[in-house]
C-alpha cells in the first residue's frame, strides 16, 4: 500500500454522484501511458469515498448499483481512466520531469538533424525544449505528446523523425556475435550469405540509433563489420 501523504487524489462524478480514491501517483501516471496496473496495493486506502477530505465513504450497495462491483481496485481503476487527478505542486512536479524523460528519450531514439544526416544528444534536445517552454502534460502518454513537441522545436532545432537503412556486411564468425541485438534494433530484410562466406543484410532503424549501432559492431566485431547507409 501507498503511504496516504504520497497519494493523489483520483476524482470521477457518474451519474450524479462523485467517487474519489487515494492512489500511487506513479500507477496513474502508468494507466495514463496505456500499461497495466494491478491497484490492489496502490492505493493508499481500500475504500472509495464521496469525499475523501471529510472521509465520506461510498456505501458497498452505491458501488454495486454503479459499478455492477464492490472490488475497489477494479473500481479505481474506472475512476482513473474517465475522471481527473488532484495531483500537489511537487507531485506534478515530479512526474513531469518524468514524462519530459520519457519524451527527450523517444526523440532522441527517433530523430535526425536533416542537415548533417545525424541524431540531436539528448542534452541538446533538451536545452531546444527549455528555450521552446514546451508544456509536458504528465499524465497524457509520451508518444501522444511527441509531436506536438517537434512542432515546438523545429523554429529552434533542425529536426525530424526518420528511419535510415544501413547495409550491414559481417564476416561469419561474428555472426552470432550480433543477430540478437541487431533483430532487436530494427527491422532487417534482404538477408544473404555472400560468396566470401559472409553474412549481410539491411536494417532498418530509427534515425537517432546509428551510433549505438556502429559501437555495437564495432564492439562485437572488433571492427571488422562494414556498414553503408541506403538511400
Amino acid at each position: 500500500m501507498v503511504d496516504v501523504e504520497d497519494a493523489v487524489v483520483a476524482r470521477w462524478e457518474t451519474q450524479g454522484s462523485k467517487f474519489e480514491v487515494l492512489v500511487d501517483p506513479e500507477a496513474v501516471q502508468a494507466i495514463k501511458d496505456g500499461r497495466k496496473v494491478d491497484l490492489s496495493d496502490k492505493l493508499a486506502l481500500d475504500q472509495v469515498f464521496k469525499d475523501v477530505k471529510k472521509g465520506d465513504k461510498v456505501s458497498v450497495e452505491h458501488l454495486d448499483k454503479t459499478f455492477h462491483t464492490h472490488d475497489v481496485a477494479a473500481i479505481a481503476l474506472q475512476i482513473i481512466l474517465h475522471g481527473e487527478v488532484q495531483v500537489t505542486t511537487e507531485q506534478r512536479h515530479t512526474l513531469q520531469e518524468a514524462k519530459r524523460r520519457q519524451i527527450v528519450a523517444a526523440i532522441a531514439r527517433n530523430a535526425l538533424n536533416p542537415q548533417t544526416g545525424a541524431p540531436h544528444p539528448p542534452n541538446r534536445i533538451e536545452a531546444a525544449m527549455t528555450e521552446a517552454k514546451v508544456h509536458i502534460d504528465p499524465f497524457r502518454p509520451a508518444d501522444q505528446q511527441v509531436q506536438e513537441v517537434l512542432a515546438l522545436l523545429r523554429p529552434i532545432l533542425p529536426i525530424r523523425l526518420d528511419v535510415v537503412r544501413v547495409r550491414i556486411k559481417v564476416p561469419a564468425q561474428h555472426y552470432p556475435r550480433v543477430i540478437g541485438d541487431l533483430k532487436g534494433m530494427g527491422r532487417m530484410y534482404d538477408e544473404q550469405w555472400l560468396p566470401d562466406g559472409a553474412w549481410s543484410a539491411v536494417l532498418e532503424i530509427p534515425g537517432g540509433v546509428q551510433t549505438e549501432l556502429y559501437e555495437k559492431l564495432n564492439a562485437k566485431t572488433k571492427g571488422a563489420a562494414e556498414t553503408t547507409l541506403v538511400k
